[in-house]
């Protein structure tokens, strides 16, 4: 490295500058770790916990629920009902069934089935008395009248602590889920007893801690501590145990047993059942003690490496200003003496002074290099071979999909100093004009005539417009901007549009054409080059698009459309510039495009009923003949669709009345079978019917609800779902809002009338 490079003051900055960028920020880094990094550590692993605990919860709602639901389907199983259990038979298949039960639960030990005030119990393994049961089976803290008494006694599915069981010498902590059936029943005849091994509960939450010391509880909804786990950590006294029930869901910090600890918890929506781990703040802090050492070691390193990054990227900065500020203040006196001082000032000032002289130059000479290089490209086109560096100096863009050039003159004025002045004035509006709304940009251009002035357009094309009109619409707001601006009417012509912008000097041909060959010589007139290559015939010719409009009016059947079109045709041909041939021909355009629809809509004596000479017939008796065929051929379509609806409505009730007992039939698969939209099917149906989708199939299902239950003797439920109504209790619950009787009453109400009517002599005794 030169040593002139020190004695730059500039160069020094910059030194200095990297240090202080690389310094201050690794100062505070390093503070920020430090004092955050315990913080950030606890923050991550009590959000574990968190989340962990959620999964637990979650994990246990989903058991509690699984038993609950066991509970229900054994309350309503014909296999487990007292009678069936009692009974020598079907005692052996009710114990199949409980096993059946307790096989998909992965926390279920054992499972157990009690009637009130029964001397059996019934398990998976078989009947036994009480008495036995009680002495196979022996709680530290549930004696055996407490158990016979909550067997017998309980109403809300309860859980009770983890208690040591001794089963045959063989002892385990057990917890006791007690579910009353019927559930929800406010006399329930029997109790369902599950047995959960603790070590079911705690191995969920055990792996929560992790490798840190800590304690896990589990609380029911009263506070009880149903089971407590201690990994590797010490245990609480009874009433530090207890205040954790009363936190909220979260995470919490508190003193316990002198020591500050770190709470989570989490309470359970569906039993109010509460999930709490704790642990010891401070072993976050014997966590990130090497961080402290290596922090230290890390930062002396990137202090030395960051002072040679530093004098490195200085010199790579500071190399090419030092060149540059030696070429601008060579440069910037061309004629400046050999014995006249340098520029004063650092190597910017000096920089910053030289590119001054040298832009003022550039302002001056800019405005004609922009219009040079604009006529070139009038001239000889290849715009898109410029690179982009000298467009963007100048600042064009030709990136749209459209281009064309026009010309705009305004002749001479008797004030000349007037046109002078608004010539210029309309020079510095165009120079680059943007129009937003048409997503357009214009550039003006300055031709050797000094009465015309050429105009570079760039624009995308609206899809909702064509490319004609579009160009119609960016002329017309010119044109009107400049006459809002200056009282210059201009004449103006426009060149043909073109999708490259390489194609500028043929526009540019184009326009000059459009100009000189105008057709008025008044000023104001704006004359498209495209106009000029078509007769003056072809503009009374019908456009394919009202032909095509006037087609799809009959298909759908709307005369008015087709009448309006048929009518402003005719009105158009009231002119004496259009010969009588050029007036037949497009007379039978009108006719063909009518017969061809009629043939594609399957009318086929649409022809026959035109009059042979029609034709010859004045225009408003051929305008009225075409009307009257327009009429007949709409009246048909609307009779055709009218006749096609009602079939397919037909169709429609036929299948309905086929498929109402299946309880997937909708208006969806009505519309995909018919190919039909749903809202089509709802709306037609109505019409037809006089009544709704939905209550149709209702009443036609009711009907046959009652007739099976007047002709069967199958179970009610069966019926419902028979008929394709899976929701039994609202379906009692609508039939009895419709007939007064219960379906149950309706059957028992009928076989007494049939009673009644076959023995008319016992009513009469």
């Amino acid at each position: 490295m030169k040593l002139s490079y020190f004695k730059s003051k500039l160069f020094l900055k910059y030194i200095w500058s990297y240090l202080f960028i690389l310094l201050i920020p690794l100062v505070l880094i390093t503070v920020f770790i430090y004092e955050n990094a315990v913080s950030n550590l606890r923050a991550e692993i009590e959000n574990s916990h968190l989340i962990q605990l959620r999964q637990t919860k979650n994990i246990i709602d989903d058991r509690m629920k699984e038993m609950s639901d066991v509970a229900s389907r054994i309350s309503y199983d014909e296999r487990l009902t007292s009678y069936r259990v009692h009974d020598p038979y079907s005692s052996r298949e009710a114990i199949q069934a409980l096993d059946q039960y307790k096989a998909p639960n992965s926390i279920i030990s054992d499972i157990f089935l009690y009637f009130h005030n029964d001397e059996q119990i019934y398990s998976s393994e078989g009947m036994s008395s009480l008495d036995v049961f009680t002495g196979k089976y022996r709680f530290d803290n549930w004696t055996p009248k407490d158990l016979n008494q909550d067997l017998n006694s309980i109403k809300f599915p309860t859980m009770r602590p983890a208690d040591l069981l001794n089963r045959n010498s063989f002892e385990q902590t057990i917890l006791a889920y007690l579910v009353p059936i019927t559930p929800n029943s406010p006399s329930p005849h029997g109790t369902v007893m599950y047995f959960i091994k603790e070590a079911q509960l705690t191995g969920l939450i055990d792996s929560i801690l992790g490798n840190y010391q800590g304690l896990s509880y589990i609380f029911d909804n009263n506070g009880q501590i149903l089971t407590d786990n201690r990994h590797g950590g010490e245990s609480l006294i009874e009433a530090d145990a207890n205040s954790l029930f009363g936190l909220s869901p979260g995470i919490h910090s508190q003193t316990l047993n002198g020591k500050q600890h770190s709470i989570v918890s989490v309470k359970s929506e569906n039993n109010g059942w509460t999930y709490v781990t704790l642990m010891p703040s401070a072993q976050f802090f014997s966590s990130v003690l090497h961080v402290r050492s290596f922090i230290v070691m890390l930062f002396s390193i990137v202090v030395l490496v960051g002072a040679a990054i530093a004098i490195m990227l200085a010199r790579i900065q500071y190399q090419p200003i030092s060149t540059l500020a030696e070429f601008a203040y060579a440069n910037a006196k061309p004629n400046r003496l050999a014995d006249e001082p340098v520029l004063q000032g650092n190597e910017l000032e000096r920089i910053r002074t030289a590119l001054l002289d040298y832009s003022s130059r550039v302002d001056l000479q800019e405005p004609y290099a922009r219009n040079h290089f604009l006529f070139m490209l009038l001239k000889y086109g290849n715009a898109q071979s410029q690179t982009p560096e000298l467009l963007q100096t100048f600042d064009l863009q030709f990136d749209r999909t459209h281009h064309f050039v026009m010309v705009i003159g305004w002749g001479a004025l008797e004030d000349e100093q007037n046109n002078k002045q608004d010539r210029l004035e309309i020079i510095e509006l165009l120079a680059q004009m943007e129009i937003p709304d048409l997503d357009t940009y214009a550039y003006s251009v300055e031709l050797p005539q000094p009465d015309q002035l050429a105009l570079i357009i760039s624009f995308n094309l609206h899809v909702e417009l064509q490319e004609f009109v579009h160009v119609q619409h960016i002329v017309e707001a010119i044109r009107g901007n400049i006459l809002e601006m200056v009282n210059v009417i201009p004449s103006i012509g426009v060149g043909t549009c073109y999708l490259s912008p390489d194609h500028f000097n043929q526009s540019f041909i184009e326009a000059c054409s459009a100009s000189e060959l105008r057709i008025s010589t008044d000023h104001g007139t704006v004359t498209y080059f495209e106009k000029l290559s078509y007769t003056s015939d072809q503009t009374f010719w019908i456009p394919d698009n009202e032909l095509l409009k006037l087609s799809q009016s009959l298909k759908l059947g709307s005369y008015d459309v087709a009448a309006q079109i048929i009518s402003t045709v005719f009105r158009n041909l009231h002119t004496p510039e259009i010969s009588s041939l050029l007036m037949r021909c497009i007379c039978f355009d009108i006719l063909n495009t009518m017969l061809k629809t009629a043939s594609e809509l399957g009318i086929d004596n649409a022809m026959q009923e035109m009059a042979p000479h029609v034709m010859f017939n004045s225009l408003d008796e051929l305008e009225h003949s075409f009307l009257s065929l327009a009429s007949r051929i709409c009246a048909q379509v609307e009779r055709n669709q009218t006749k096609k609806e009602h079939s397919l409505m037909d169709q429609v009730i036929v299948y309905i009345d086929n498929h109402y007992m299946d309880h997937t039939l909708s208006l969806e698969t009505i519309s995909f079978e018919f190919d039909i939209s749903p809202s089509h099917v709802s709306r037609s149906f109505k019409e037809k019917m006089g009544v709704n989708f939905i209550p149709y199939i209702w009443q036609k299902r009711m009907e046959e609800v009652m007739h099976q239950l007047t002709m069967t003797n199958d179970p009610l439920k069966d019926i419902i779902m028979r008929v394709g109504y899976l929701d039994t209790p609202n379906f009692i619950r609508k039939f009895k809002k419709e007939t007064g009787y219960t379906p149950g009453q309706y059957r028992k109400l009928h076989k007494e009338n049939e009673l009644i009517e076959s023995t008319p002599e016992l009513v009469e005794e």
